[in-house]
């Protein structure tokens, strides 16, 4: 790996001119963060490893380090071959220049010829479905137009390593599905991929090998099932204290500090069956001491697998919220909860007139039981979908 190192002479003329800037620089070193540590693992051709890991806990910064956007203060990457990214939306791109230029410009970045460029720039522009545009500056793209089009580039000029990360929940559901079959084509193709996500599923269906990163440290490594069940088993379960949690997002102004879901009804228990009457409690923090308005809530219910099943929130009820100076508690009831049975994963994000507040991922993670969802006298249980359905049945008969 390229790397600039002073001389010895260098560092100490350095010190002699600058004493006091040297001093303080050794004296900020004895409290640095390590966003990574002691990291070591290896990825052999071919293979598909995902790296799983909580917010902040250091998988992006591993991915440009490897990318070389970043250099490690210790230790050394070796990777064999040429190396493909994509790291955040737009990663190489020019806002003044149009799609078309920009493919040629991202190409040549990549370290392609122009004449390879050529031979792949029809595929790119299908693949990335921005053709109406191509001749637009990518500073007028949406988010999701730069990142299928930085998708798109970094995918078909073959790289024989492509890096991967979360930016691919910023497109559409048909564009991430068109994203994870080319992955997995690429992969098929005996090129290799590291693949960062949240999406338990897309890592499960890509990945043979999986790697677990928690607080900047190679945690666990090995069959990605193990290592997908390992993790999600360390999801605090019902009500749990967030008020610790270091891997959030959000300016802090108001802070969540408890997420409790247990029946509305009855002496109070942990335990949910499917069909029965169930209340979420948020209790929050103001931390401006004073009254915040247009508080805006949205809570996420996904499977183990981080497969989306539905979104609470107050804006579409045009139930307006505030967050009192001293602190307090919102409640969302949901009646007759329809979630078959199984353990389900909540996400949670605060707002303020759309301006983040507060947001948790993978906050707790509850049960739900087999109850009477159709209040027939039986219990229910299904191992398909993620609801039940309210419905009828009838029938008729045919004449002869």
């Amino acid at each position: 790996m390229d790397r600039t190192y002073k001389t010895l002479s260098e560092s100490v003329m350095t010190g002699l001119r600058h004493p006091v800037r040297t001093l303080q620089n050794l004296r900020s070193s004895k409290d640095s963060f390590w966003a990574l540590k002691d990291v070591n693992f290896e990825v052999e051709r071919g293979e598909v490893l995902g790296i799983i890991g909580r917010n902040g806990a250091g998988k992006s910064t591993l991915l440009k380090i490897l990318s070389r956007i970043t250099y490690p203060t210790e230790g050394e990457v070796v990777m064999r071959g040429r190396v493909g990214s994509l790291l955040e939306v737009g990663t190489g791109f020019h806002p003044e220049l149009t799609g078309r230029e920009n493919i040629y410009f991202n190409g040549a970045i990549l370290g392609m010829k122009k004449r390879e460029i050529e031979e792949k720039f029809d595929e790119i522009v299908k693949f990335s479905g921005v053709e109406k545009f191509l001749d637009t500056p990518v500073k007028r793209y949406s988010s999701g137009m730069n990142v299928r089009l930085a998708f798109s580039v970094a995918a078909h000029l073959d790289p024989e390593i492509l890096l991967v990360d979360e930016v691919l929940a910023v497109g559409d559901a048909e564009f991430q599905k068109k994203c994870l079959g080319k992955m997995g084509e690429v992969a098929s193709e005996g090129r290799t991929v590291l693949f960062v996500s949240h999406n338990m599923a897309a890592i499960q269906s890509l990945c043979q090998k999986a790697i677990l990163i928690q607080r900047g440290q190679l945690y666990r490594t090995g069959d990605v099932n193990d290592i997908i069940s390992y993790y999600l088993s360390d999801i605090p379960s019902e009500t749990k204290s967030l008020r610790d949690r270091k891997d959030r997002q959000g300016n802090q102004r108001v802070v969540i500090t408890q997420l409790g879901i247990y029946p509305s009804k009855g002496k109070f228990r942990e335990v949910i069956y499917s069909g029965e009457d169930i209340v979420i409690e948020i209790q929050y923090e103001n931390q401006t001491g004073e009254t915040i308005k247009n508080i805006e809530i949205c809570i996420g219910i996904y499977d183990t697998l981080g497969r989306a099943i539905t979104f609470l929130e107050n804006t579409p009820l045009e139930r307006t919220l505030s967050a009192e100076n001293c602190g307090g508690s919102y409640y969302c009831m949901v009646p007759k909860i329809a979630l078959v049975p199984g353990d389900y994963i909540v996400n949670i994000h605060i707002k303020e007139s759309g301006q983040l507040l507060d947001w948790i991922q993978q906050a707790v993670r509850f049960t739900v039981h087999e109850g009477d969802f159709f209040k027939t006298g039986k219990f229910t249980w299904t191992n398909l979908g993620g609801v039940f359905m309210e419905q009828s049945w009838s029938q008729r008969y045919t004449d002869r």
